[in-house]
């Protein structure tokens, strides 16, 4: 057995998984675990967050952390080794593989060209292509070390538009090429993509990062507008001149901005939302109800024995008023196949809650919700609601959703025009419950009153049919005895 082989039979790495249906990449939020610590099998060591969930991830070996390959807050592609564990730590101390000497021109190639696959950087690990860190280079005979790092106001002055910075010779390597020459200019991904999104060419900014890495502060340095010439040095600036742009109303408005990288459940909402509001055509229907009664059953219903140790709100309510009217009109319960021009027809119902967390809005859905008892739904809807907002819903929750409803209520606001969830037929906006004059038996008189709003994909459903959804959703809600004889 070659030592290369011991290796990597003791060193055994774990990539980053993809933990929902077909994501790409995550976020490293916190490590439970440093180099040194003891794991076992199924030991939780670190939280990612995708574009779906903040997901807990286990350790699937015994052994020792040799080392984490990314710290928190990095974005890590899906298939990328983030850590190593050494399964033998009795066995002395690490020793990394005899290095093989190759020809001159093999090294030569290689050192000219973008790294391409896993490069065997450490014991145990190598880095990805997509990997956002970067080893520093042998130095060369001939070439210059890398220019030690400038300060923020230097790389503004460098990267500025009123006059090209003076560029030092380069002494020439063996192959007769600048040393800058030999690939595209060092950045983590994040980097890159701000730089993408600001128009700014890497290739024109000086790096300031270690190993020559150009950093966000080298990329806005670079996208600022050009600064002022300065006054010469030998005539100071009198103390009005420094408060000028003041009383001339003059701000860098720059300087009163941030920006926030899009990523995470972010990043999924905005791409979900432009899908579903230029892909599905939305139709929005509104009815306002009196739920007086309903609202008095929701507080007979916290008396009840069968309840106990439940929470039962006018939400767990209208959601079972909702899947009573999906009952009576099931071909409101389908979805568009684009691809195949065919409508699926689903007789199984999939209810989706919208959940603001802190991280944003998430879509988690309660499975068959149609066949379950009221204690059933009240005891998922509690679940579902708590999981969420911990952070720890899992991707299957959030997947296969059918219709969802969006309690804006809880925020004061009447009503809205909620977007589809992709893939699904319609959702329901339920908005603040409020005493309103109302006109009762005959007499006007102060009643519980809400607004709805039911958004619906119009290829699927006509007219007709979602108007006959939101009213069977109301008559449920205003007189909610027919959960009995329509349920």
């Amino acid at each position: 057995m070659t030592a290369s082989t011991a290796n990597a039979q003791r060193f055994r790495e774990f990539k980053m998984p993809d933990v929902g249906e077909g994501l790409t990449e995550a976020e490293i939020l916190k490590w439970y675990v440093k180099p040194g610590d003891t794991v076992t099998d199924g030991q939780v060591v670190c939280e990612v967050e995708t574009a779906k969930a903040a997901v807990e991830l286990p350790i699937p070996y015994d052994g020792v952390v040799h080392e984490l390959n990314f710290g928190e807050g990095v974005t890590v592609d899906v298939g990328t080794v983030i850590i190593s564990v050494d399964t033998d730590p009795g066995a002395g101390p690490a020793t990394a593989p005899a290095a093989v000497e190759a020809p001159p021109e093999a090294a030569k190639a290689e050192e000219e060209a973008e790294p391409q696959g896993r490069q065997a950087v450490l014991v145990g690990y190598g880095a990805a292509p997509s990997s956002t860190k970067r080893r520093a280079r042998k130095p060369q005979p001939g070439v210059p070390a890398q220019p030690e790092p400038v300060s923020a106001a230097l790389q503004a002055e460098l990267n500025g538009r009123t006059a090209p910075a003076p560029v030092a010779p380069v002494a020439p390597v063996a192959n007769g090429t600048s040393a800058g020459a030999a690939g595209r200019p060092l950045a983590k991904p994040p980097v890159r993509k701000l730089a993408k999104d600001l128009g700014i060419d890497l290739a024109t900014i000086v790096p300031s990062g270690p190993d020559g890495i150009i950093t966000r502060e080298d990329v806005h340095a670079a996208a600022a507008p050009a600064a002022a010439p300065a006054a010469p040095a030998q005539v100071p600036a009198p103390v009005a001149e420094a408060v000028a742009p003041a009383e001339t109303g003059v701000v860098n408005a720059a300087a009163r901005e941030r920006r926030v990288p899009v990523k995470g459940v972010r990043k999924a909402t905005a791409q979900a939302m432009v899908a579903s509001a230029f892909t599905a055509p939305h139709v929005t229907e509104f009815i306002t109800v009196d739920v007086t009664r309903t609202m008095k059953l929701v507080q007979e219903l916290k008396q009840d024995p069968d309840m106990a140790g439940l929470r039962v709100n006018p939400l767990l309510l209208v959601a079972r008023a909702f899947l009573v009217a999906l009952k009576r009109h099931p071909e409101v319960n389908a979805a568009w196949d684009e691809a195949r021009q065919e409508i699926v027809y689903k007789d199984y119902v999939n209810l989706g809650i919208a959940a603001a967390t802190p991280r944003g809005l998430i879509v988690p859905n309660i499975k068959d919700a149609g066949i379950k008892t009221l204690p059933q739904l009240a005891a998922e809807l509690g679940d579902l609601v708590a999981t969420a907002r911990e952070g720890k819903t899992s991707p299957a929750a959030m997947t296969g959703g059918t219709v969802t409803i969006t309690n804006v209520g809880v925020f004061g606001v009447d009503t809205g025009t909620p977007i589809l969830n992709p893939g699904e037929s319609a959702i329901l906006a339920f908005g603040a419950v409020k005493l309103q004059p109302w006109v009762h038996k005959g007499k006007v008189k102060a009643r519980q009153v809400t607004t709805l709003a039911l958004s619906f994909d119009h290829r699927l459903v006509d007219g007709e049919l979602g108007s006959k959804l939101l009213a069977d959703i109301a008559a449920v809600l205003e007189r909610p005895k027919r959960l009995i004889t329509w349920g």
